[in-house]
């Protein structure tokens, strides 16, 4: 295994290219399954989420032609199956993505519960059942496997979902696409990465109208050929590096990013003290003086996203005053309170919400990463800190950050990967 060894301390400098946004790929690599044809997707981040669909996708028989580091041709012409029970599955938890495209193509999908982060508090997939029963499948889940089917194509419905859920709101729109007749879908999901799939599937021949609103309309079409696409930036890594910008100070330009999707994440830093200059696809951060303290709330896209709440609570231990930041989108996903708590931080959870006294300097310490953005928490963190910090489970960090290390380092960061060899002892009793 790696860890990463960061001395803090430094103030960042200089510039950085944002990689494609992890979770529009890992939404389009399995809508390639609908394809009559070889689609060719640009921007792909070099990501382990992204590696493991498409190695999924060659079990299945896709053919895959890597053109560049960034570039893939997928064919999924040769696919006879609808089962995707790999042990691969449990390790993403966008392989769900996978019942919807099968569902679309074949009328039938058997598929391996995901897995991905596991930051507590339930994240169930009713809300996908709920979708795909509509549309006329039946559904089962035993021993781990769901289990859809329809007697023939999949039929177009009226959806209205309960809670707003990007991974359904995906799901269903994937299935529609090929369905027999029209499926709205009420209460959607308005992400970017929500757009760009229906943008990416209009471009291969579906009708899919009113993303980025809170009702999608997709009339179904007979099939889908090949083409070409480019993945939008990633607002999260984007607004990871603004984050780490304003923990440390310093000025950095951002680059090859969607100033609009970054506005709910550049208004907080704003308030915060942060100077955040927009520009036709960059952003330029700096931060001169301290940092004040805020109120955040996170909610579905456009307000503050979940996925920046680790990162933005983390900087906000330096602020001045009291902060609160409450999480309404997921539960439980204070986890990493507790490791921050070793190097200093002063946050107290109740529920759903944190308060976070601000202080003067974190101090480095072991610290280990449970799950993706709690990681790169504890990276700005450390970035922060006086001293040297420590951090294991960086195999979550691989999941949605393309060249880390070689980023920050390229900013001034102090910060390497360091090879750590397997206890066997700890390896034997986690395999059990």
């Amino acid at each position: 295994m790696t860890k990463y060894v960061i001395k803090g301390g430094r103030p960042l400098q200089g510039e950085i290219t944002v990689s494609g946004a992890k979770n529009a790929a890992v939404a389009i690599i399995p809508a390639a399954l609908m394809i009559d044809g070889v689609c060719r997707i640009e921007n792909i981040p070099q990501i382990s989420d992204v590696t493991m669909l498409l190695k999924i996708l060659e079990q299945m028989g896709a053919k895959i032609r890597t053109v560049n580091k960034h570039t893939v041709d997928i064919d999924c012409t040769g696919v006879v199956t609808h089962e995707a029970t790999f042990d691969t599955m449990r390790r993403i938890r966008a392989s769900y993505y996978l019942i919807g495209a099968l569902l679309g193509r074949f009328g039938k999908a058997s598929v391996a519960m995901p897995g991905g982060c596991n930051f507590g508090g339930a994240r169930p997939i009713d809300q996908h059942i709920k979708g795909f029963t509509a549309m006329g499948a039946a559904m089962d889940v035993r021993n781990g496997i769901v289990f859809a089917e329809t007697p023939g194509r999949v039929q177009g419905a009226s959806i209205y979902f309960d809670i707003n859920s990007v991974g359904a709101t995906i799901n269903i729109m994937l299935a529609a696409t090929l369905a027999e007749g029209r499926t709205v879908i009420e209460n959607a999901a308005r992400e970017p990465h929500v757009v760009d799939l229906a943008n990416f599937l209009n471009s291969m021949g579906a009708d899919i109208r009113g993303a980025g609103t809170d009702v999608i309309k997709i009339k179904g079409v007979k099939k889908l050929t090949g083409g070409f696409y480019s993945i939008i930036p990633d607002q999260i890594e984007a607004g990871t590096y603004m984050a780490a910008v304003a923990g440390t100070g310093g000025e950095v330009l951002i680059k090859n990013v969607i100033p609009k999707h970054l506005d709910c994440i550049s208004g907080k830093l704003r308030e915060m003290g942060v100077e955040v200059e927009d520009m036709a696809d960059a952003v330029v951060v700096r931060r001169r003086g301290p940092l004040l303290k805020t109120t955040i709330k996170t909610l579905p896209y456009p307000g503050f996203p979940t996925d920046m709440q680790p990162q933005i609570s983390t900087v906000l231990c330096l602020a001045d005053g009291t902060s609160v930041v409450t999480d309404s989108v997921f539960e439980s996903r204070f986890k990493y309170v507790d490791e921050l708590a070793k190097m200093g931080a002063q946050i107290q959870v109740s529920g759903r919400t944190a308060i976070i006294e601000g202080i003067d300097r974190l101090t480095g310490a072991p610290v280990k990463a449970g799950d993706l953005r709690a990681g790169a928490a504890l990276v700005i963190a450390g970035l922060c800190a006086g001293g040297t910090t420590e951090i294991e489970g960086v195999n979550y960090l691989e999941r949605g950050y393309e060249d880390l290390v070689l980023k920050l380092r390229a900013l001034g960061a102090d910060i390497t990967e360091v090879f750590v060899p397997d206890d066997p002892i700890v390896a034997e009793r986690e395999a059990v």
